[in-house]
């Protein structure tokens, strides 16, 4: 499905640190193309886009020999900034997302508001510090940086589940699910949906 404006952002984010270009495509067919420098975040945001129907396209490098610190954290600015130039002023979209996905024995929930407020709560226990290389706090990083810089409310919880693996991968398919319920055009809205009439 497309719109007769495709809504698109595309981000050059470069420091000292890592060196991100990233295009975001929202009315995609969940099409990917990413490449982060770390492996564990490629496989999440695939399942993010895939999921959530958006195409992604991914280039970055970083500092991934101190650690996946500054890689992760500067991938979830970029994409925030890329989600909020493709919705430019949060206007005709149903603005809340709300998706549970099971990952064998994991369960999570994801409520998302695109309102401009960014706020993030993080309800989910991985019971291992490491999934291969992968250092699991730097999820919650990921996504405090996503929702800061796309003004996203967003609450993560999770219900239950066993394997650290698992479970993030149910974060990251109802993020994505949520989010294309979010960001989905409502054909009865002129602007945001807001009774104040802006976000």
């Amino acid at each position: 499905m497309t719109t007769a404006k495709a809504r698109r952002g595309e981000i050059h984010r470069q420091t000292r640190e890592t060196d991100i270009k990233l295009n975001l495509t929202l009315d995609g067919q969940g099409r990917t193309a990413i490449n982060s420098g770390v492996g564990f975040m490629d496989h999440m945001l695939t399942l993010l886009a895939v999921h959530g129907f958006f195409d992604l396209e991914i280039k970055a490098s970083g500092d991934t020999e101190v650690d996946d610190h500054h890689s992760v954290e500067d991938l979830g600015i970029a994409l925030g900034q890329a989600l909020k130039q493709a919705l430019a002023e949060m206007g005709g979209i149903r603005r809340y997302g709300m998706a549970a996905v099971p990952m064998d024995e994991a369960l999570v929930r994801v409520t998302l508001d695109c309102s401009n407020r960014p706020y993030l709560h993080y309800g989910v226990t991985v019971p291992d510090s490491k999934v291969g290389a992968f250092d699991t706090a730097l999820v919650k990083e990921f996504l405090r940086a996503f929702t800061l810089h796309g003004g996203i409310t967003l609450h993560v919880e999770m219900a239950h589940g066993e394997n650290s693996h698992h479970i993030l991968e149910a974060v990251f398919k109802a993020l994505g699910r949520a989010l294309d319920q979010a960001v989905a055009p409502e054909s009865r809205l002129a602007g945001p949906l807001s009774s104040k009439g802006t976000l």
